[in-house]
């Protein structure tokens, strides 16, 4: 399968793409710094000129969206938007403009988290961008044309990113065994309209 990946360059990302390409899948690594293409999730612009390079694909998955994390006295109608047009609008539009050029019976793998439902101080515009994402994949499984398939995989706190470990008091972190499990769960399955929680 010709399979992109967008937030390549990130933990999850970097560690799918090995995982994957040893299955000799081809791997198109997607971010800001790729080397394969390069892509700002924030800008249509950006994501139309991303899927032309690229051209057809059999599955998208994207682990890329920047929230705003910090105390709730910080959150203004600036800071929200961090959110709502980089995790939020930004794996919309990849869908919107990548349904174009996905092939038929495709798929779409979008990540949110636990945050959607076990909100964590300091993550309340990252739980609002994953409640929409999670809506939107729920929405777009009934429309989506040609057989195309699209899940949302929800993670609680990664085991390699310690460094978010304190904001995420009692929770056991998934590990990535778990989340490339919970992916390939909705790559090679066959449904749709599914918050994947590994």
């Amino acid at each position: 399968m010709k399979i992109v990946i967008v937030g390549a360059s990130g933990t999850m990302g970097q560690y799918l793409a090995k995982a994957l390409e040893k299955e000799n899948h081809e791997i198109i690594r997607a971010s800001r710094s790729s080397t394969d293409v390069q892509v700002d999730t924030a800008s249509t612009q950006s994501i139309e000129e991303m899927f032309a390079k690229i051209g057809a694909f059999d599955a998208l998955i994207s682990t890329a969206g920047p929230t705003f994390v910090g105390p709730w006295k910080n959150l203004t109608d600036q800071t929200f938007r961090i959110g709502m047009e980089g995790k939020m609008m930004g794996q919309i539009n990849l869908v919107l403009i990548g349904q174009h050029y996905i092939n038929p019976k495709g798929s779409f793998t979008l990540i949110t988290g636990a945050l959607t439902h076990e909100p964590q101080i300091n993550f309340a515009n990252a739980s609002a961008a994953n409640g929409a994402v999670e809506g939107f994949v729920r929405a777009a499984s009934i429309e989506l044309q040609n057989g195309i398939r699209i899940n949302a995989v929800s993670p609680t706190v990664i085991e390699n990113s310690p460094q978010y470990f304190p904001y995420f008091p009692g929770e056991i972190p998934t590990t990535m065994r778990q989340m490339e499990f919970g992916f390939k769960k909705s790559l090679f399955g066959a449904i749709t309209g599914q918050i994947i929680k590994p």
